[in-house]
């Protein structure tokens, strides 16, 4: 992973990534993540089975950029670091799913699902720890929902 000083080109592309998630169907789309609290795989199989609802499609969205934007980091052609710096959210999201990871890929067929955002977000010290942090947080959200 690039961790080599951030030029323009890294900072050009962050503010289009920025861009792209400020788009209204991305920004509806992560809503519905924020509000997704999967309690099992099965509950995120029958998500991604649930083909042409709008659901559906949010998380094939949301997940899809964040992957994307990881390949980007993974290939060399975005700063690692300048992600973790700015891109707190792709921490979020995938804290939600991240539990339940192996377990989706073996059910689904899916071995390499979401491989590129697991390498970028628990390919350091520092992206483990703030996941475990993500998901401390995530789970005192839950339970405080649950009062």
């Amino acid at each position: 992973m690039s961790t080599s000083q951030a030029t323009h080109q890294d900072a050009e592309l962050i503010l289009k990534l920025y861009d792209l998630r400020r788009e209204p169907v991305m920004r509806e789309a992560r809503s519905f993540v924020v509000g997704f609290a999967p309690k099992s795989v099965d509950e995120i199989l029958a998500l991604t089975n649930a083909f042409g609802s709008k659901e559906n499609a949010y998380l094939r969205q949301v997940y899809g950029y964040w992957e994307m934007a990881a390949a980007l980091v993974v290939h060399g052609t975005l700063n690692a670091l300048l992600v973790y710096d700015t891109c707190q959210e792709m921490y979020f999201a995938y804290g939600k799913i991240q539990p339940f990871l192996e377990e989706f890929r073996r059910k689904s067929g899916m071995p390499d699902f979401l491989s590129n955002l697991q390498k970028v977000v628990e390919g350091s010290a520092e992206g483990r720890e703030r996941l475990a942090r993500v998901q401390k947080r995530q789970a005192e959200m839950a339970a405080a929902a649950t009062r």
